[in-house]
């Protein structure tokens, strides 16, 4: 008998870790994307239905799949269950973001107050969360002054992120600088956020869109070149290698190879469709003076995508050119 009290805290003991183990493998296979996500996550949500941080998981999924009503309403059952979590009003914010996307104006005025109320909680529990007050910044950069908007308090936040997270500072300085509609200043930024931090992708590749826009060739074709030679599988500099050979005129043998790499990967989240792809290619041989190929690669790009008023008028130009 008396040994019973031992077994009972030694299986607690172990049944504990079990339940975290499981839901730090649900959160492991959600940031990859990995089908076995959505199963672990419901089996988590029968099993733990009023824990914050598995609603807070179920939110995310739902957000992966679009299913942005059911993620407010399970980011709004972790706020219930855990009022002082930053986390769960961080993705609840971000839930109402991908709402407001979705609605129509009148729904938008009624959201918006919720977004801005969310990420300012976030804040308030936890001033280090940079995610929470970057997505605040773009809130009052973007959100017209009727519903809290305001560049004032956008500098705030941006200050604030220079002060605790400096690349994440040099971003939102460039974040505001786009918005002043100074392109230089802002790739001055973007490449100072990249180089602070070069592992960070989303960096990386704001930086060389932002040489790109203010027509420094050479550096983007650096960057581009770099990134595919340290991860020849990133589609993306792939495509954007291209696309600067296609945009400047410059380095068009390059620029072909580039794209056609482009062609034979794995289309990744958010990359550019492969008509688009095609479209630029076309650009690129049609400036290298191959007209049939350039005709053949503008035709699958409005294939792929027939009322593009942009490869409709590639076709009608390259058909006029002598």
């Amino acid at each position: 008998m008396p040994a019973r009290p031992f077994l009972f805290c030694l299986l607690l003991m172990l049944v504990a870790p079990a339940q975290a183990s499981s839901i730090a493998q649900a959160e492991a296979w959600l940031k990859v994307k990995d089908a076995r996500a959505t199963p672990a996550i419901a089996a988590l949500v029968k099993a733990e239905p009023r824990s914050a941080q598995v609603r807070i998981l179920q939110a995310r999924l739902l957000l992966q799949q679009g299913e942005v009503g059911d993620a407010v309403d399970a980011a709004n059952e972790a706020v219930d269950l855990a009022p002082t979590d930053a986390q769960a009003y961080y993705w609840l914010g971000n839930a109402y973001g991908m709402q407001i996307g979705r609605a129509n104006a009148m729904s938008k005025a009624f959201i918006a107050p919720k977004l801005r109320d969310a990420f300012e909680r976030a804040i308030a529990l936890d001033p280090n969360l940079h995610d929470a007050r970057g997505n605040l910044m773009e809130y009052y950069l973007q959100a017209p002054a009727i519903v809290g908007g305001s560049v004032d308090k956008a500098r705030a936040q941006a200050a604030e992120l220079a002060k605790r997270d400096p690349p994440r500072g040099h971003y939102a300085r460039a974040r505001l600088a786009m918005h002043d509609k100074h392109p230089d200043v802002a790739a001055k930024a973007y490449v100072a956020a990249w180089e602070a931090r070069p592992e960070s992708v989303t960096y990386r590749a704001a930086a060389g869109q932002a040489l790109q826009e203010t027509r420094q060739w050479d550096r983007a074709f650096g960057l581009y070149e770099a990134w595919t030679a340290e991860d020849p599988k990133a589609a993306g500099a792939w495509y954007q290698l291209g696309r600067t050979a296609a945009v400047s005129g410059q380095r068009l043998d390059e620029g072909a190879a580039a794209l056609k790499t482009y062609l034979t990967l794995p289309l990744g989240p958010g990359g550019p469709p492969l008509h688009h792809a095609w479209y630029r290619l076309g650009q690129v041989q049609a400036k290298a003076g191959d007209k049939p190929a350039a005709r053949a690669s503008l035709e699958k790009a409005l294939k792929g995508e027939p009322g593009n008023a942009d490869f409709k008028a590639a076709l009608a130009a390259l058909a006029q050119t002598p």
